[in-house]
């Protein structure tokens, strides 16, 4: 990795990267290219990214120390912590549980990034702004990602434990631990060397996210301390049960993208017979993967600030399993060698939840998605995307914006009650028009 990862970050157009894996009980570090490519500063492997959703794992395993303190269950209703909590729908305010929003399959909008300031009460005022989020589904019946319920989630902890997210956050994880490089305030940030997210190459327009979406994605950290989080639920020191996380909890209806299932917290995957539990993140301009295989146990952690970052992860993921364990990472999906013919006609229409639109509309016969950003996010956004769907079977298609070196899997699928619905990028967004 002392060659291939400055390699594969000018292959894919990445400003600079840190990557740490354990093998062997052995920890492995290496950095290269630039933290901010307006200033030049060298990346280092002791430097802090934003680690983006794989803070939802860290959120997830502080309410698992609840549970097994005794304080809550999984299948307990978030109203019985918080009697104030409101969504729009009542019932799902009555029996909305901590096993919904840890498994993202609550159906509540999950992409309501608000500002609701830089006081120590950000995330209980974004809690009371939650009381008008509609469901992006029923109740449980599909998994559709919600950063909202991390959050709600994170008020939960704030509530048991009568301190700050962040304050559970250190007590919780970073101290047992030892993690000298972990923290989630842009004060304690600055301490330290840090990465700035580019988008099209250029520093990113602000360096990070309201401060309320903490619980859903605000640590910053240095990958050798994100190995040792992962460390930690593989060979104890967090939970009396960590494998407690990794039961399936519901099955993805696009299994292309992250993985097959979703446990508490984690992500759920099999490749080349080898169990992994893997979470990824991304903020403005930044991304990070955690993976681990508990039957070798090896554990990586790879992050990016900028370029093409899914595709550059994936491709260290398929160079550094395959050397150390010999394992196979499977192959992102594309089309089929041989095109098949769909009629995708039945797919036409609008699909719209909290954050985005997406329009699929046929052009001489062809399907093609169109992508938008809206509310809060909308201005950190270029144009809307669009591109054509390449069709893999009859619900499942490639969706390849220009000068993006891989697609991306859209899956067609329909409810038990026949609600039509679009699976991409882990969300589940309903037809609306």
């Amino acid at each position: 990795m002392d060659r291939r990862l400055p390699e594969l970050i000018a292959e894919y157009e990445v400003p600079g990267s840190a990557l740490a894996y354990l093998h062997r009980g052995e920890l492995h570090e290496f950095a290269a290219g630039t933290l901010n490519a307006a200033t030049g500063v060298e990346a280092t492997a002791d430097a802090l990214y934003q680690i983006g959703s794989i803070t939802k794992v860290w959120t997830a395993t502080l309410l698992m120390q609840q549970i097994e303190k005794g304080r809550l269950t999984l299948d307990t209703p978030v109203a019985e912590v918080l009697p104030e909590f409101r969504v729009a729908d009542p019932e799902v305010t009555k029996t909305v549980t901590i096993r919904h929003l840890l498994s993202h399959t609550s159906g509540i909008d999950g992409d309501l990034f608000l500002e609701t300031g830089r006081g120590d009460d950000c995330v209980e005022k974004y809690v009371a702004a939650c009381a008008d989020l509609a469901q992006n589904h029923p109740l449980g019946v599909t998994q559709s990602y919600c950063n909202s319920g991390f959050i709600i989630a994170g008020r939960v902890l704030e509530r048991l434990a009568g301190k700050r997210w962040d304050d559970v956050l250190r007590e919780g994880i970073v101290e047992p631990l030892g993690l000298t490089h972990t923290w989630t305030l842009p004060e304690d940030v600055l301490r330290f060397r840090a990465a700035m997210g580019h988008i099209e190459g250029a520093p990113a327009p602000q360096w990070g996210l309201m401060r309320s979406a903490g619980p859903a994605g605000l640590i910053c950290a240095r990958p050798a301390d994100v190995v040792a989080f992962a460390r930690a639920h593989l060979e104890g020191g967090l939970l009396d049960d960590p494998r407690a996380m990794w039961e399936p909890q519901i099955d993805i209806p696009n299994p292309y993208t992250l993985g097959r299932q979703w446990g508490i917290g984690w992500i759920l995957d099999e490749w080349d017979g080898h169990r992994v539990i893997s979470h990824g993140g991304n903020t403005i301009g930044q991304h990070a993967m955690l993976w681990a295989v508990p039957d070798t146990g090896t554990i990586a952690c790879v992050t990016a600030n900028g370029g093409h970052s899914g595709a550059f992860t994936r491709a260290v993921a398929t160079e550094l399993f395959a050397e150390l364990d010999a394992i196979t990472v499977p192959a992102p999906l594309g089309p089929p060698e041989t095109p098949v013919e769909v009629d995708a006609s039945r797919y036409a229409g609008v699909y719209e939840r909290a954050g985005a639109r997406l329009t699929v509309s046929l052009r001489d016969g062809r399907a093609w998605l169109r992508h938008e950003a809206t509310g809060e996010l909308a201005a950190l956004h270029e144009e809307p995307v669009e591109a054509a769907l390449e069709p893999v079977d009859d619900v499942t298609f490639i969706w390849r914006p220009d000068g993006e070196p891989q697609g991306t899997a859209v899956v067609f699928y329909e409810l038990s009650d026949g609600s039509p619905y679009v699976h991409l990028g882990a969300r589940a967004t309903p037809k609306t028009a």
